[in-house]
């Protein structure tokens, strides 16, 4: 737990699709896809990846000139590109900004995420894609991002950052095991190898029994109202 980080330092699918990245296996296809997907950046990304900041959910009718007008606020502009629709032109809604300085990146990623943008709400953050190691992008099942209606949430990225583990003690979280159909709970080194699945089920028989009898003595002696 001492170098646990609500971010990312390194980008692993299957953590980033746990809510506190614990997960051991995928539980959907796209976390599947992202773990067996070989991504290299884009070659025609240009740039210091240090100065740059990725601004995404913007309005589709935000334009190159409105960004300019809203981001050189926070420092000098080096270059701006709005991604488009290689077919249609339309934007992608998402923009990357280079910035000549440092202290500019700094001061746009503190203050214009979840900024007002044409009516729109933004979201600001450092370029990824090739500072963060093994980053795979959301259409290959990667990501950070993602709403909840699709299904797919990923995790430790400043907007959604890993929960911290809930931490049961020194025994350490319940290990799930089978045992002649019935699913048993063990909790390994404490209480003696006592089977709290075994407790449990006697204190259901136990409840049962006494269910048991006052149906009984209820159908004996008939309902009252």
């Amino acid at each position: 737990m001492e170098d646990w980080n609500p971010i990312a330092k390194v980008y692993e699918p299957l953590k980033a699709g746990s809510i506190d990245g614990t997960d051991v296996e995928p539980h959907d296809r796209a976390v599947w896809r992202a773990m067996c997907a070989r991504y290299k950046p884009n070659k025609g990304v240009v740039g210091d990846p240090l100065l740059t900041l990725f601004v995404s959910r913007l309005n589709p009718q935000t334009t190159e000139d409105k960004l300019q007008q809203v981001f050189s606020k926070f420092g000098d502009i080096k270059r701006l590109r709005l991604l488009r629709d290689i077919v249609t032109g339309f934007s992608k809604r998402y923009a990357f900004i280079e910035y000549k300085e440092e202290r500019a990146v700094l001061r746009a990623r503190r203050d214009a995420n979840k900024l007002l943008v044409d009516q729109h709400e933004v979201f600001v953050d450092f370029e990824l894609e090739r500072t963060l190691k093994g980053w795979v992008p959301r259409r290959l099942g990667g990501g950070q991002g993602g709403k909840k209606e699709s299904g797919q949430l990923r995790f430790g990225g400043r907007d959604r950052p890993f929960r911290k583990p809930i931490n049961l003690g020194t025994g350490g979280p319940p290990q799930e095991r089978w045992a002649g159909g019935r699913k048993e709970w063990e909790r390994p080194g404490a209480g003696g190898g006592r089977d709290y699945g075994r407790d449990n089920r006697d204190n259901r028989d136990r409840s049962r029994g006494r269910d048991d009898s006052w149906y009984q003595e209820r159908s004996r002696h008939g309902s009252r109202r």
